[in-house]
């Protein structure tokens, strides 16, 4: 069975607004998205899981959350597109010749849902990677052994191949996937 972390919009948004309020100013989506996909590299070496739950995929620019682009792109994402467009903007009219591309922060929601490792990680992927230029940041990218050139389109890049690419050995992988499956199932009971 293939690892497949429950997504968490009220996560994705909440990391989304940080790495906006860090940021002060709107920003590139190719950014945000290449420093989302950090922060959930980085807490799967770390935490064992990524913080966003989100599905990544191989894309010309470098990895991506593909929940998180569809919201950029104004699709709908079931029980995330009201509560992104409530706290993000995906298009700011102040940067009019740029406003295509980038992403401002409306209101901050806090951050309540992520936990204070998250929080962490998060701030030092920023403190790190923040102000680099996004296209410099997306080559940056192309180095995780994950990446694949799609070529135009958008190629999976599943759980295991993120944890093999962060250190993870054969058997932690195991181990993680049985976690997942503890409560991927308790959730199942739980919640129907």
């Amino acid at each position: 069975m293939e690892i497949r972390f429950k997504f968490h919009p009220e996560k994705a948004v909440e990391v989304a607004c940080l790495f906006l309020k860090l940021h002060g100013k709107p920003m590139s989506y190719l950014g945000l998205l290449k420093l989302l996909y950090m922060a959930d590299r980085i807490a799967l070496e770390r935490l064992e899981q990524p913080i966003t739950g989100d599905r990544y995929v191989s894309m010309n620019y470098g990895p991506v959350l593909s929940r998180v682009y569809d919201l950029i792109k104004g699709l709908d994402v079931p029980g995330a597109k009201d509560l992104w467009s409530r706290y993000i903007s995906s298009r700011d009219p102040r940067y009019k010749i740029y406003a295509d591309y980038t992403v401002s922060l409306r209101e901050y929601p806090g951050d309540d849902e992520l936990s204070e490792a998250e929080v962490k990680i998060i701030e030092q992927v920023y403190a790190k990677y923040g102000h680099i230029d996004p296209f410099d940041l997306a080559e940056t990218t192309h180095l995780f052994p994950e990446w694949v050139n799609p070529y135009g389109s958008a190629i999976p890049i599943s759980v295991e191949e993120v944890l093999k690419n962060v250190g993870k050995t054969d058997e932690d992988i195991e181990r993680i996937r049985e976690e997942f499956e503890r409560e991927d199932y308790l959730d199942w009971v739980l919640n129907g």
